[in-house]
C-alpha cells in the first residue's frame, strides 16, 4: 500500500482525488456559509429575513455591473463581489420570490439603454468616454420598478439597509402616509409684515415628493388608522384629548418623529409672556417625554463655541459668530445610524436639548449633538438679543456634550394608564416605540437651509445645508416596518489596524518632540555660524584663528544635527516596520516550521514505536 501511495501513479490518484473533491464541494456545498467576523457582517440579519419571508409576489432584481470594463479597479470589483453575494443571499432567503439577474451592460448595446431606462447612473470613467454601471434596479409583479443608480463605496454599512429597503418599498405598492400636526405655518399662511400669502415650506414640498401628506387638527382626539408616521413639529399647549391620541397612537406601534422647541425663531408668537403658554415661543411634550424616559428643559438653549454660525449683525452686516445659531459639522452626527449617516451639516438656532431619565425602559441614542465647548442659558434672553458677541463673553463651557436629536427606542408604558375623561380603554404600555425626537424647529425654516429662487414661475431649491435631507431620512426609516428599522447600520467593513495606529502615534509624538529640541539646536548653530561668517566689529573679513576654530566646530556640530534629524525620521516607522516582520515571520515561516516540527515527532514517535 505504501508502494503505491509513493509512486507516480499513487501520487496522480491524489491529485486527481483532490480535484473531484473540490468539484463535488463546489456543487454540493454552493449554499454553505460561515461566517467568523466579528460583526457577523456577511450574515443577513434576522430583520431583512423578516422583510423576505413576508413577501407575497415575485420581484425582479437586475443588478447591473460592468464587468469588462472595470478590470483594473481592485477596489470596486471586490466591493461588486459583495453586492452580488449579498443579492444572491436575498435570492436563497426569500424562498423563490426574488429573481436576481446580473448584466454587463456594454457599451452601445440594448443593455445599457435598459439601463439608462432603469434610472441607474453611468459613472464615467476616463476622458476616453468608457462609462461604469454599478447599481440595481427591481420591478415588482404589478410593473413598478425603483432602483439604486450606483452602490457607493463609503457607504457598504449600509448596504443591506438600501436593499432591503428597496424590496419593502416594492412589497408595499401604496406610498406611506405621514400625519401633519403642526403648529408652525409650514403648510403657507399670510405673512402680515408683508401682506401677502406665503408658500409651503421647502422641507414639505420634498417630503411631498416621497409620501402621501394627511394634515391634522391640532384638537384632533384619534390618529386615523392609515398613518405611518406621524410627524409633531412645534405642539404648543395641545389639549389633553389630542396628548392621549398621540399617546396611544405610539403604544399601538406608530411611528413619531417630533420636533420641539425651547425657543422657536419660526414661530410667529408674541415672545414670552410668563402664564400665557399658547403665546410663547416654546413647545414641549412634557407628559409623553416623561412616560418615554427622556426630559427636555422646556426653557433652556443650547449655546455652542465650537459650532457657532457667522451671522451678520447692524447696518453694515458686520459677520459675528452667533453661539445659539449652529452649523453642526459631521462629527457631530451619529455615522451608524441611516438618519445621520450621510448627512454633511446640519443648521439649528436657539435649540433645546433632550437627556434620559433614571431608569427609564427605552434606550436613548444620540443622533446630533453638540461639541464640549457648550453650555445651556435662560431662553427668554433671546426675546431682546441684539448683538450675539455678548452670548459669546458669557459662554463658560461645561465640558458636557448635549444632544440636539435622540433616537428613543423599547418597551414604554403609557402616559395616561388610567386613561382620560370618557376614554379608558386605551393601551397601557408597549412592548417597543420608535420615536426620532428632535430639540428644535427653526431646522425646518426655509432660512436655516435653502435658498428657493423663481426660475420662470418655477422655485427651484438651492440647499446649502442637509435639513430636508435629514427628515426625509428619519421619515423613511420610521416609515418601515421594525424589521427594516433594526437593520440600520450592520458595521464597518473597512477594519483598521490599530495596533499598527497607536504605535505610529507614539513614534509620531516622540518624533515631534525630538526633533523640535534638534530643530531648535539647529537654529542656534545657525544664527552663531551667521554671526560668525558676517563681517567683525572693526569691519575686517579675515578671522583669526580662534574663530576659524569655532567656525569649524559650529559646522561640525550643523553636520551632527541634521545627520541625528535623518536618523529620527528614519526611526518614526521602525516600530511598525518591526511589528511587519514579526506577522510576516508568523505567517510565512513559523506555521511551516510548527508543521514541520509536528510531523518529524510524529516520525519519530512511530518509528520508536514500531522498534
Amino acid at each position: 500500500m505504501k508502494r503505491v501511495m509513493y509512486s507516480g501513479a499513487g501520487l496522480l490518484l491524489i491529485a486527481l482525488a483532490f480535484l473531484l473533491f473540490n468539484a463535488f464541494s463546489g456543487l454540493v456545498f454552493t449554499h454553505a456559509r460561515l461566517d467568523l467576523t466579528e460583526q457577523k457582517l456577511y450574515t443577513i440579519s434576522e430583520g431583512t429575513k423578516t422583510i423576505l419571508e413576508g413577501l407575497d409576489k415575485p420581484i425582479e432584481l437586475d443588478f447591473f455591473y460592468s464587468d469588462e470594463a472595470t478590470k483594473g479597479l481592485v477596489a470596486l470589483r471586490n466591493y461588486a463581489r459583495r453586492v452580488e453575494e449579498l443579492l444572491r443571499a436575498y435570492e436563497r432567503e426569500s424562498g423563490g420570490k426574488l429573481k436576481l439577474h446580473v448584466v454587463d451592460p456594454e457599451p452601445f448595446s440594448e443593455e445599457e439603454d435598459r439601463a439608462a431606462e432603469l434610472g441607474l447612473q453611468a459613472v464615467p470613467l476616463n476622458q476616453g468616454g468608457d462609462k461604469v454601471y454599478f447599481g440595481l434596479a427591481a420591478t415588482n409583479a404589478d410593473g413598478r420598478t425603483q432602483s439604486i443608480p450606483f452602490f457607493a463605496l463609503d457607504q457598504e454599512e449600509f448596504l443591506e439597509y438600501e436593499l432591503s429597503r428597496l424590496v419593502q418599498s416594492l412589497a408595499s405598492p401604496q406610498m406611506p402616509v405621514v400625519g401633519v400636526l403642526s403648529d408652525l405655518p409650514i403648510t403657507g399662511g399670510f405673512d402680515m409684515r408683508t401682506q401677502q400669502a406665503t408658500p409651503p415650506w421647502t422641507v414639505l414640498e420634498q417630503i411631498r415628493q416621497l409620501f402621501h401628506i394627511e394634515s391634522l387638527e391640532r384638537n384632533v382626539d384619534m390618529i386615523p388608522a392609515n398613518v405611518s408616521v406621524l410627524m409633531l413639529v412645534h405642539p404648543k399647549a395641545l389639549p389633553e384629548p389630542t396628548l392621549y391620541a398621540i399617546d396611544q397612537f405610539v403604544m399601538r406601534g406608530g411611528k413619531l418623529l417630533v420636533f420641539l422647541d425651547p425657543y422657536s425663531e419660526a414661530d410667529p408668537g408674541m415672545g414670552f409672556m410668563p402664564g400665557e403658554p399658547g403665546d410663547g415661543k416654546g413647545s414641549n411634550l412634557t407628559p409623553l417625554l416623561k412616560a418615554w424616559g427622556v426630559h427636555m428643559a422646556p426653557d433652556r438653549v443650547v449655546l455652542d463655541a465650537a459650532n457657532a454660525m457667522s451671522v451678520g449683525v447692524g447696518e453694515e452686516r458686520r459677520p459675528v459668530r452667533h453661539p445659539g445659531w449652529l452649523s453642526l459639522p459631521q462629527q457631530t452626527m451619529d455615522t451608524d445610524d441611516v438618519t445621520t449617516a450621510s448627512l454633511e451639516s446640519l443648521t439649528m438656532a436657539t435649540a433645546g436639548f433632550l437627556e434620559p431619565l433614571e431608569n427609564a425602559t427605552t434606550r436613548f441614542t444620540p443622533l446630533v449633538q453638540s461639541s464640549t465647548y457648550a453650555m445651556p442659558i435662560e431662553a427668554q434672553r433671546f426675546a431682546t438679543l441684539e448683538n450675539p458677541e455678548v452670548l459669546l463673553r458669557d459662554l463658560e463651557p461645561t465640558g458636557e456634550r448635549y444632544t440636539l436629536v435622540a433616537r428613543i427606542q423599547g418597551p414604554a408604558r403609557s402616559a395616561y394608564p388610567d386613561g382620560i375623561e370618557g376614554r379608558k380603554d386605551g393601551l397601557k404600555d408597549s412592548a417597543s416605540i420608535n420615536v426620532i425626537a428632535v430639540a428644535d424647529t427653526d431646522l425646518l425654516a426655509d432660512r436655516m437651509w435653502v435658498q428657493v429662487q423663481d426660475f420662470f414661475g418655477q422655485r427651484m431649491p438651492q440647499p446649502w445645508a442637509d435639513n430636508g435631507t435629514f427628515v426625509v431620512n428619519a421619515l423613511d426609516n420610521l416609515s418601515g416596518t421594525d424589521a427594516l428599522i433594526s437593520v440600520r447600520s450592520r458595521g464597518r467593513f473597512a477594519r483598521p489596524f490599530v495596533v499598527v495606529e497607536e504605535l505610529q502615534r507614539q513614534a509620531e509624538n516622540r518624533f515631534r518632540e525630538k526633533e523640535e529640541a534638534l530643530q531648535q539646536r539647529l537654529a542656534a548653530t545657525e544664527a552663531q555660524l551667521a554671526e560668525l561668517q558676517g563681517p567683525n566689529a572693526d569691519g575686517a573679513i579675515e578671522l583669526t584663528a580662534e574663530q576659524q576654530a569655532a567656525l569649524q566646530r559650529y559646522m561640525q556640530e550643523k553636520l551632527r544635527i541634521r545627520k541625528e534629524l535623518r536618523e529620527v525620521r528614519y526611526q518614526l516607522n521602525a516600530d511598525i516596520d518591526a511589528l511587519g516582520r514579526l506577522l510576516k515571520f508568523f505567517n510565512i515561516a513559523l506555521v511551516p516550521l510548527v508543521l514541520t516540527l509536528g510531523v518529524l515527532l510524529t516520525c519519530l514517535w512511530r518509528r520508536r514505536r514500531t522498534a
